[in-house]
Parts: structure tokens; C-alpha cells; sequence
């Protein structure tokens, strides 16, 4: 008899991993207008699973994912038949399907320091075509080129007369644009190496710019709360989007609605209608100012962070997804992620966080080291990107420094299992 429910409870136990796979990739997915080829191609191969199987005399269809409700119907009608000690463990699995137990990822070392930069280091943004340089901006006014693979300084850009906020750089086009405190945009010609076109409009400092992916227009705000859309030839304002309270710390431009994201001092990110010319949604679950946001480069949903508060959210319509399990990581002043579904958080103390997207796991915690000459309360981190492979990470310092961690190519989970996942901390979350 042992035997035989044993066997069973295995059975039910991977008819219940098939159906919240279904149910997740619907609900992760299903409101998108266009899928990207690599998740078509998943898609794809997921539905071409031949599996069936019957609880209860009712089939479970391949090609419609059940839902929640349905999730807990099957549970009931299992335990019903089975037993108490079917029922128990059927419950104990729900729930940790349902915490999302986390993927293992290498751990993240450093592996090179850049100086060169005379001040903060605001502003980075990566080779979008080959992946064979990166670009600074920094509190001394020039933009700096780097080579990928040394380090080494390829040219410096001068142009703007304050601090340099946002740098970004087109996948379609040579160009790359420019934001800084003088309350300019600039547009850079990669080719010549040249500021060819200044975007006049805003009253105070722009913090960041934006790139849309598949219109010829880019988004920046600042300190005037407003986001700008402008036309990247005429360099005409094409429309202007309020509704923030405070001053705007980043934008993102998307291929679909909402096309334009945006997180500011007044707790709030926005989800703006780019036709209507309005906001769609406001997220005000934040408590404090959200100083960035970043969006998954592979699905289609974003992260937010302000002080000691990550969120992960689900578009279009905005609803919540995740919060990551947070361990005094103070004011967090960027957020990057990777393709791996690694999410990255810097602080202004200098934490690096790592987390694990899906679950919201912390899984490392390390603090950076001052370049040689800095004080130990010059370490705050206040940008980064991943490079196109993922295991690559940049990061902008208050040392006036550039560094390059790189993910472990040996490491195993066994050996580096990182920090413990505590399922009972995750369940407070929801």
C-alpha cells in the first residue's frame, strides 16, 4: 500500500508541475501583442508536450492552461480520494511551487578596476550591435569610450558643461545621446565622434534618456518632472507626458504599451499611454523615492527599487509580481538584469545584491572595494548595465571608478550554493 501511494503522490506530483507551468506561462505572457522569436520558439516547443492525463473523470486539456482555481480544484479532488498523507503532501508541494524556489547562479567576482574619470562616474550604457565597448558619463562634464575587452580609454567627449546624468546608445542608428545637468540632450555621431544636435525644452536638468526601439524618437526627464518625447532628426518635441510629483529619475521605452516607463522622488512609477498622452497607471506601492527601474531584456516585465524596497511587475497592466527579499540594502541606486533572470541592485553604501528574478531570492551579497587613493565612504555605486552576454557586469562608482565583475565560469552549486533560501521569509512576502 506504501508502494502504491507512493507511486501515485509522483504521478499527481508532476500533473500539478505541468499545470502551473501552463498556468504561469499564460499569466506571464498572454497580454503581450507580439511575442520575441525566442519565446515564440519556447512557446512553441512547450505546446508540441504531449501530455494527458485524467483526475477525477474530467481530462485536462493540453491547449487550454488551467488556472488557479483550477489549480486548487485538482488539489481537492486528489486529496478526496487519496488520503490524508496524499493531501498533505500535495499542499506542501503547491506551496512551494507557488514560492518559486530559486534558480542556482554562479557567484559574481571582480575581476577589473578603471580609472580615468575625474568625478562620479552618473551614467553607462553598452555596445547594443558588437559588445566591444562601453560609455561613460560622469560628474566632470566628458563622456568617456572604453574598450570591452582591455579597459582601455578608446576617446573622451567633451560637449556638455555640467554633470553628465544618462548616456544611451542606439541599436538602429550610429548615434548616441546624451543627458546632463545643463538641461541638454545631445546627440552624438559615433562615426565622426561629434555632438551633432542639442534638443532645447527643458527647464532643469535632465537625469536620463531613453532610447525607443522601434520609432525614431527618444524619452528623457529631470528635475522638471516632465517626460520629453522627441523626434531624433527635427529635433522637434513631440509631445510631453506629466503627471509626476517630483523629479524624474529614469525612463524606459518599450516596443508595445505601455511604450514609456518612468520612476520619480514622489514614490510613484508611471505607466503612460504614448497615444492618449497620459498616464495608463500609477504604481504607488513604493514608499520612498523609486530612483530606478530596469526591464527584463527576454520577457515582458520590469523591477523598480527604492530604499530597501525591490518590486517586480507584470505588463502591461501593471500588476505586481514579486518582492525581493531584502537584507538593509539601503538607498539602491540602480538596477540592471540580465538574460539569466540575475537581477542586480547597487547601493549607496556600496552593496552589490544579486538576486534570483523569478523568486526574488537574495542569493549574494558582497561590498565593493575603493579604488586605490578613495576612502572607504566613497564606494557608493550609482550605475551599472550587463553587457550583451549576461556575464558581464559595469559598474559606475562614487570613487570616480569603473568596474568589471565577471560571473564565475567553475563555480557549482555545490561548491557555491550561496546565500540560503528561506521559504518562510519568501511566504511573508505575498
Amino acid at each position: 500500500m506504501d508502494n502504491y501511494n507512493s507511486k501515485h503522490e509522483n504521478v499527481v506530483l508532476q500533473q500539478i508541475d505541468e499545470v502551473y507551468r501552463k498556468a504561469r506561462w499564460t499569466n506571464q505572457f498572454s497580454s503581450m501583442a507580439t511575442l520575441p522569436k525566442h519565446l515564440q520558439d519556447e512557446l512553441n516547443n512547450k505546446n508540441n508536450l504531449h501530455i494527458g492525463y485524467q483526475i477525477s473523470g474530467t481530462p485536462i486539456q493540453n491547449d487550454i492552461p488551467p488556472t488557479n482555481n483550477a489549480l486548487s480544484k485538482m488539489d481537492t479532488s486528489i486529496s478526496k480520494s487519496n488520503g490524508p498523507i496524499i493531501e498533505h503532501s500535495l499542499m506542501e508541494r503547491r506551496r512551494q511551487l507557488l514560492l518559486q524556489k530559486p534558480k542556482w547562479h554562479a557567484p559574481w567576482r571582480l575581476t577589473k578596476i578603471i580609472n580615468g574619470h575625474l568625478g562620479w562616474v552618473r551614467c553607462v550604457a553598452i555596445d547594443p550591435v558588437q559588445n566591444e565597448w562601453f560609455v561613460t558619463g560622469s560628474n566632470d562634464t566628458t563622456i568617456k569610450v572604453w574598450d570591452m575587452l582591455t579597459g582601455k580609454l578608446k576617446i573622451t567627449l567633451a560637449g556638455h558643461a555640467m554633470s553628465v546624468r544618462g548616456v544611451a546608445v542606439s541599436e538602429r542608428h550610429p548615434y548616441m545621446f546624451s543627458a546632463s545637468e545643463d538641461k541638454l540632450v545631445k546627440c552624438w555621431d559615433l562615426e565622426k565622434n561629434t555632438a551633432i544636435r542639442d534638443y532645447y525644452g527643458h527647464h532643469s536638468g535632465v537625469h536620463t534618456v531613453s532610447i525607443h526601439p522601434t520609432v525614431d524618437l527618444i524619452a528623457t526627464a529631470g528635475r522638471d518632472s516632465v517626460v520629453k518625447l522627441w523626434d531624433i532628426r527635427t529635433k522637434e518635441a513631440v509631445t510631453t507626458l506629466v503627471g509626476h510629483k517630483g523629479p524624474i529619475n529614469k525612463v524606459e521605452c518599450l516596443p508595445v504599451d505601455p511604450q514609456i516607463v518612468s520612476c520619480s522622488t514622489d514614490a510613484t512609477v508611471i505607466l503612460w499611454d504614448l497615444v492618449a498622452g497620459k498616464s495608463m497607471k500609477v504604481l504607488t506601492h513604493h514608499k520612498r523615492n523609486v530612483r530606478s527601474i530596469s526591464v527584463h531584456p527576454k520577457e515582458f516585465s520590469f523591477a523598480s527599487a527604492s530604499t530597501d524596497d525591490i518590486r517586480s511587475w507584470r505588463l502591461p497592466e501593471g500588476s505586481l509580481l514579486t518582492n525581493f527579499v531584502s537584507q538593509s540594502t539601503g538607498i539602491i541606486n540602480t538596477l540592471s538584469i540580465n538574460e539569466d533572470d540575475v537581477l542586480f541592485s547597487g547601493s549607496d553604501d556600496g552593496k552589490l545584491s544579486f538576486y534570483d528574478y523569478k523568486s526574488g531570492h537574495l542569493y549574494q551579497s558582497l561590498v565593493t572595494k575603493p579604488a586605490k587613493g578613495s576612502l572607504s565612504s566613497e564606494r557608493g555605486i550609482l550605475t551599472s548595465t550587463f553587457d550583451k552576454s549576461g556575464f558581464t557586469l559595469i559598474t559606475g562608482e562614487t570613487d570616480k571608478s569603473i568596474k568589471i565583475w565577471k560571473q564565475s565560469n567553475t563555480a557549482t552549486p555545490t561548491e557555491d550554493p550561496g546565500l540560503p533560501w528561506n521559504p518562510m521569509s519568501s511566504s511573508q512576502r505575498f
